[in-house]
Protein backbone atom coordinates (compact mmCIF):
# COMPACT_ATOMS: atom_id res chain seq x y z
CA UNK A 1 0.00 0.00 0.00
CA UNK A 2 1.50 3.59 -1.02
CA UNK A 3 1.75 6.29 1.53
CA UNK A 4 -1.17 8.00 -0.21
CA UNK A 5 -3.52 5.14 0.15
CA UNK A 6 -2.53 4.75 3.55
CA UNK A 7 -3.26 8.17 4.33
CA UNK A 8 -6.65 8.02 2.95
CA UNK A 9 -7.62 5.44 4.78
CA UNK A 10 -6.42 7.21 8.13
CA UNK A 11 -8.62 9.79 6.96
CA UNK A 12 -11.46 7.98 6.58
CA UNK A 13 -11.27 5.98 9.59
CA UNK A 14 -10.89 9.57 11.45
CA UNK A 15 -14.10 10.72 9.63
CA UNK A 16 -15.80 8.19 11.19
CA UNK A 17 -14.90 8.96 14.89
CA UNK A 18 -16.30 10.86 17.22
CA UNK A 19 -15.31 11.75 21.21
CA UNK A 20 -18.34 11.54 23.02
CA UNK A 21 -19.59 10.71 26.57
CA UNK A 22 -20.50 7.19 27.33
CA UNK A 23 -21.63 5.09 30.87
CA UNK A 24 -18.96 2.55 30.59
CA UNK A 25 -18.35 -0.78 32.30
CA UNK A 26 -15.95 -2.97 31.39
CA UNK A 27 -14.37 -6.59 32.93
CA UNK A 28 -11.00 -8.40 31.98
CA UNK A 29 -12.47 -11.85 30.57
CA UNK A 30 -10.70 -15.25 29.50
CA UNK A 31 -9.76 -15.41 25.78
CA UNK A 32 -12.12 -18.15 25.19
CA UNK A 33 -14.65 -16.70 25.84
CA UNK A 34 -14.46 -14.25 22.50
CA UNK A 35 -16.10 -17.39 20.62
CA UNK A 36 -19.30 -17.62 22.50
CA UNK A 37 -20.67 -14.63 21.55
CA UNK A 38 -24.28 -15.84 22.03
CA UNK A 39 -23.09 -16.03 26.17
CA UNK A 40 -23.28 -11.67 25.94
CA UNK A 41 -27.13 -11.87 24.70
CA UNK A 42 -28.03 -14.18 27.32
CA UNK A 43 -26.11 -12.67 30.07
CA UNK A 44 -27.41 -9.29 29.68
CA UNK A 45 -30.76 -9.74 27.76
CA UNK A 46 -32.49 -6.63 29.43
CA UNK A 47 -30.48 -4.33 28.60
CA UNK A 48 -29.03 -5.18 25.40
CA UNK A 49 -31.58 -6.75 23.42
CA UNK A 50 -34.30 -4.08 24.74
CA UNK A 51 -32.73 -1.03 23.41
CA UNK A 52 -31.58 -2.98 20.00
CA UNK A 53 -34.78 -3.58 19.49
CA UNK A 54 -36.80 -0.69 20.61
CA UNK A 55 -34.23 1.16 18.09
CA UNK A 56 -35.42 -1.79 14.86
CA UNK A 57 -38.91 -0.89 15.77
CA UNK A 58 -38.70 2.63 15.55
CA UNK A 59 -37.14 2.14 12.26
CA UNK A 60 -39.81 0.06 11.09
CA UNK A 61 -42.50 2.40 12.00
CA UNK A 62 -41.42 5.53 10.87
CA UNK A 63 -42.44 4.99 7.76
CA UNK A 64 -45.58 3.70 8.41
CA UNK A 65 -46.51 6.75 11.12
CA UNK A 66 -45.48 8.89 8.12
CA UNK A 67 -47.80 7.70 5.87
CA UNK A 68 -50.74 7.43 8.78
CA UNK A 69 -50.15 11.12 9.49
CA UNK A 70 -51.52 11.98 6.32
CA UNK A 71 -54.85 10.15 6.36
CA UNK A 72 -55.15 10.07 10.28
CA UNK A 73 -53.63 12.97 11.92
CA UNK A 74 -55.15 12.59 15.18
CA UNK A 75 -54.40 8.66 15.49
CA UNK A 76 -50.59 9.34 14.33
CA UNK A 77 -50.20 12.09 17.12
CA UNK A 78 -51.77 9.32 19.76
CA UNK A 79 -49.43 6.70 18.70
CA UNK A 80 -46.34 9.16 19.00
CA UNK A 81 -47.50 10.03 22.51
CA UNK A 82 -47.19 5.83 22.83
CA UNK A 83 -44.07 6.25 21.50
CA UNK A 84 -42.96 8.23 24.04
CA UNK A 85 -44.15 6.55 26.58
CA UNK A 86 -42.53 3.35 25.65
CA UNK A 87 -38.99 5.72 25.43
CA UNK A 88 -39.43 6.81 29.05
CA UNK A 89 -39.74 3.19 30.24
CA UNK A 90 -37.30 1.68 28.15
CA UNK A 91 -34.78 4.45 29.96
CA UNK A 92 -36.17 3.61 33.46
CA UNK A 93 -35.60 0.37 32.78
CA UNK A 94 -31.94 0.78 31.59
CA UNK A 95 -31.08 2.79 34.54
CA UNK A 96 -32.59 1.27 37.49
CA UNK A 97 -31.05 -1.83 36.05
CA UNK A 98 -28.29 -0.52 38.27
CA UNK A 99 -25.78 -0.87 35.75
CA UNK A 100 -25.10 2.50 34.98
CA UNK A 101 -24.61 5.44 37.15
CA UNK A 102 -22.85 8.84 36.68
CA UNK A 103 -19.52 7.95 38.22
CA UNK A 104 -19.24 5.47 35.37
CA UNK A 105 -19.66 8.62 32.89
CA UNK A 106 -16.26 8.88 31.03
CA UNK A 107 -15.16 10.71 27.82
CA UNK A 108 -14.32 8.41 24.87
CA UNK A 109 -13.15 9.00 21.14
CA UNK A 110 -15.31 6.17 19.02
CA UNK A 111 -15.85 4.69 16.03
CA UNK A 112 -17.80 1.77 14.79
CA UNK A 113 -14.73 -0.77 15.10
CA UNK A 114 -13.48 0.47 18.41
CA UNK A 115 -12.57 3.09 20.69
CA UNK A 116 -10.27 4.94 23.57
CA UNK A 117 -11.13 5.84 27.07
CA UNK A 118 -9.21 6.16 30.40
CA UNK A 119 -9.22 3.67 32.68
CA UNK A 120 -8.67 2.85 36.19
CA UNK A 121 -6.34 -0.77 35.63
CA UNK A 122 -3.21 -0.86 33.65
CA UNK A 123 -3.92 -3.12 30.77
CA UNK A 124 -1.76 -5.00 28.27
CA UNK A 125 -1.66 -5.50 24.33
CA UNK A 126 -3.99 -8.11 23.53
CA UNK A 127 -6.21 -8.77 27.01
CA UNK A 128 -9.76 -9.01 26.24
CA UNK A 129 -12.48 -7.34 27.51
CA UNK A 130 -16.18 -7.17 28.25
CA UNK A 131 -17.47 -3.66 27.38
CA UNK A 132 -20.75 -2.87 28.64
CA UNK A 133 -21.91 0.87 27.70
CA UNK A 134 -24.66 3.42 27.15
CA UNK A 135 -24.91 5.58 24.51
CA UNK A 136 -26.42 8.46 26.70
CA UNK A 137 -27.90 11.02 24.46
CA UNK A 138 -29.38 7.94 22.73
CA UNK A 139 -30.40 6.24 25.59
CA UNK A 140 -28.97 3.03 24.02
CA UNK A 141 -27.16 0.28 25.59
CA UNK A 142 -24.58 -2.22 23.16
CA UNK A 143 -22.37 -5.13 24.97
CA UNK A 144 -19.55 -6.23 22.99
CA UNK A 145 -16.27 -8.39 23.52
CA UNK A 146 -12.88 -6.28 22.90
CA UNK A 147 -9.30 -7.06 22.10
CA UNK A 148 -6.69 -4.27 24.12
CA UNK A 149 -4.84 -2.64 20.87
CA UNK A 150 -2.37 -0.54 23.27
CA UNK A 151 -2.75 1.14 26.93
CA UNK A 152 -0.12 4.32 27.95
CA UNK A 153 0.05 6.29 31.00
CA UNK A 154 -2.31 8.66 30.58
CA UNK A 155 -0.71 12.63 30.01
CA UNK A 156 -2.73 14.07 32.59
CA UNK A 157 -2.50 13.84 36.35
CA UNK A 158 -5.85 11.92 36.40
CA UNK A 159 -5.54 9.98 39.88
CA UNK A 160 -9.05 7.82 39.08
CA UNK A 161 -7.63 7.27 35.16
CA UNK A 162 -4.33 7.22 34.68
CA UNK A 163 -3.98 4.95 31.84
CA UNK A 164 -5.28 5.48 27.95
CA UNK A 165 -6.39 2.31 26.66
CA UNK A 166 -7.49 1.72 23.00
CA UNK A 167 -9.69 -1.34 22.05
CA UNK A 168 -10.82 -3.31 18.93
CA UNK A 169 -14.50 -4.14 19.13
CA UNK A 170 -14.58 -8.08 18.95
CA UNK A 171 -18.14 -10.22 17.95
CA UNK A 172 -20.14 -7.62 17.77
CA UNK A 173 -23.36 -7.82 16.80
CA UNK A 174 -24.72 -7.14 13.88
CA UNK A 175 -27.74 -5.28 14.60
CA UNK A 176 -25.72 -2.94 17.61
CA UNK A 177 -23.24 -2.20 14.56
CA UNK A 178 -25.83 -0.98 12.68
CA UNK A 179 -27.10 0.94 15.38
CA UNK A 180 -23.21 2.29 16.61
CA UNK A 181 -22.97 3.53 12.95
CA UNK A 182 -25.47 5.53 12.60
CA UNK A 183 -25.17 7.05 16.28
CA UNK A 184 -21.73 7.90 15.39
CA UNK A 185 -22.36 9.14 11.90
CA UNK A 186 -25.17 11.14 13.50
CA UNK A 187 -23.33 12.51 16.36
CA UNK A 188 -20.60 13.77 13.88
CA UNK A 189 -23.00 15.84 12.08
CA UNK A 190 -24.03 17.06 14.73
CA UNK A 191 -20.66 18.18 16.10
CA UNK A 192 -19.86 19.41 12.55
CA UNK A 193 -22.87 21.97 12.87
CA UNK A 194 -22.27 22.99 15.88
CA UNK A 195 -18.60 24.09 14.80
CA UNK A 196 -19.90 25.81 12.19
CA UNK A 197 -20.20 29.67 13.00
CA UNK A 198 -24.25 30.73 13.24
Amino acid sequence: MSKEDGAKMKERRDFFRIDDEVSLFYKKIDETKISEPHQISDNILSSCSLSTALEMVAQDSALLLHRLEKSQPDVAEYLRLLDSKIDLISQAVTMQGGQFNECDTRNVNMSATGMAFNCEIELKQNDYLEIKMLLISSMAVIVTYCRVVYCNKGQSNDSQYPYFVGVDFVNMKEEDREMLIKYVVKKQLQQIRDKKPS
